[in-house]
């Protein structure tokens, strides 16, 4: 027998050892994939709004834009579950935890399917009672309301696939879901063109088409880990909640989730504010703050990172290169949001003109850019340090921390500094961002350092005890 015929067929491997190697160099292979497709991931949201907005009017784009704190708010707390999946599943595969790693897989994604469900239910339900406490504009309630709806049947398939892609993510494995979502990403936009230019259906059009997509994408990700082998294989049969598992996905995935609602409702506010200046406005803003998406996730598929590498190392007592870790997740961060973010703003005209061809709507966009766009590293610094605190096991601290340096600070602006006449304009809205990105950012920066240093001493403990133990 020659040998070529004894060799077997070597295996393809999406996996990535995180807990040896050059740190820089693996955050930016893991994080390049992540970043492509938390952006088509984004491409769903912003094909609906440049379709209606070019098809269907300003009405419908003021309709489909003001929803996304709404979405956020209600989606967010589950996301969050996501992440304490993802922090769990990473340190038991940095332990070799193999039985663990396989309950905690099969516990997270039986919470995936059961949170989409909840969030199907509360958001069909809820639509337009939630929009008329924001104060949506009248001429946009309707079709604001009839887009929630359709929107919020995908998303079952929408947690599915973010809890899929965050256990992925655990084990270092960031190409697949991207192949993933570019499939369904392609797929969406054409249904978005079919169903708006085509079928005339308008915002209902766009959300079905989003929906639909969702579906495909969550369906490819279930393939994906039904045909994993070892504790990383899902098994349908095996769908059960794990007491112990969930409990920790829960400590650290509620703090985590409850953060982003804070933060969302904190936005809630904000929207709320801007509605009161008019459709027009409205439409700008949405307009801008999508095109802020793209650097957003851009920036924080480093936060990602810092999640999984520093979860991976504590699982393997690699504590050395946390700190390596950190300084490098928060440098590309910074890099990213600088670059683009200022990108974003020199071509804002162009940028904004593929969501609208009105030159009032366009300005208007154009002035959020320049305050929020302009600065958004300060929010790649803050949310990289709370990537870090989680990965080392502290998730309540952040929320705190956000609760109190982020968005109390941004409701006591709107009800105190807002509320004055000479101030009471869309700018002073905007300036709170870069504000409360600063503060909440150095307020993580000390905890941090507070942290390293009790974790020193109880490493130093630890040492001690094992050379005594040895001797």
């Amino acid at each position: 027998m020659s040998k070529s015929e004894n060799q077997k067929p070597k295996k393809r491997t999406y996996e990535m050892d995180m807990c040896n190697g050059p740190v820089l160099k693996k955050i930016l292979i893991y994080s390049l994939p992540l970043m492509a497709s938390g952006i088509l991931q984004l491409l769903f949201n912003a094909a609906d709004i440049i379709v209606v907005g070019r098809f269907a009017g300003d009405n419908s784009l003021a309709a489909v834009g003001s929803t996304s704190s709404l979405i956020n708010l209600l989606v967010n707390l589950f996301i969050g579950l996501s992440v304490g999946a993802n922090v769990l599943a990473a340190r038991y595969y940095g332990a070799r935890k193999s039985v663990a790693l396989s309950r905690t897989i099969h516990t997270a994604m039986l919470l995936s399917m059961l949170s989409g469900i909840f969030l199907t239910v509360v958001g069909a339900a809820g639509s337009r009672v939630l929009l008329e406490a924001m104060q949506s504009p009248e001429e946009v309630l309707g079709l604001a309301t009839l887009y929630l709806r359709i929107y919020f049947l995908g998303m079952p398939a929408m947690m599915i696939y973010n809890f899929g892609a965050a256990i992925l993510r655990a084990v270092g494995d960031t190409r697949r879901p991207l192949y993933y979502l570019a499939l369904s990403g392609a797929v969406n936009v054409i249904l978005n063109l079919i169903f708006v230019i085509v079928l005339k259906m308008d915002v209902a059009g766009v959300a079905a088409a989003t929906a639909i997509s969702q579906c495909l994408s969550a369906g490819l990700i279930l393939r994906c880990m039904m045909r994993e082998t070892g504790s990383m294989k899902l098994r349908l049969k095996l769908l059960a909640i794990h007491r112990e598992e969930l409990v920790k996905i829960m400590q650290i995935g509620i703090p985590a989730g409850f953060s982003g609602i804070l933060f969302s409702l904190s936005n809630v506010v904000i929207q709320s504010a801007i509605n009161g200046f008019g459709n027009i406005v409205v439409a700008g803003n949405s307009a801008a703050s999508n095109i802020e998406n793209f650097v957003y996730v851009s920036m924080n598929t480093f936060y990602q990172a810092c999640i999984s590498f520093t979860s991976q190392n504590v699982g393997a007592r690699r504590y050395d290169r946390v700190n390596k870790i950190l300084l490098a997740s928060v440098g590309c961060a910074v890099v990213s949001g600088l670059v683009l973010g200022n990108l974003a703003y020199v071509f804002g005209p162009a940028l904004l003109g593929l969501y609208t061809t009105s030159s009032i709507v366009i300005q208007k966009g154009l002035t959020r850019l320049s305050i929020i766009s302009t600065t958004y590293a300060l929010c790649g610094v803050m949310d990289t340090m709370v990537g870090s605190l989680r990965g080392l096991g502290y998730s309540v601290l952040p929320m705190i921390v956000s609760l109190v340096g982020a968005c109390g600070l941004r409701l006591l602006w709107i009800a105190t500094i807002f509320q004055l006449p000479q101030f009471h304009t869309p700018q002073v809205i905007y300036y709170s961002y870069p504000l409360t990105w600063t503060i909440t950012a150095l307020i993580h920066i000390i905890c941090y350092l507070v942290i390293w240093k009790k974790l020193k001493k109880r490493l130093a403990v630890e040492e001690a005890r094992r050379k005594r133990e040895t001797a």
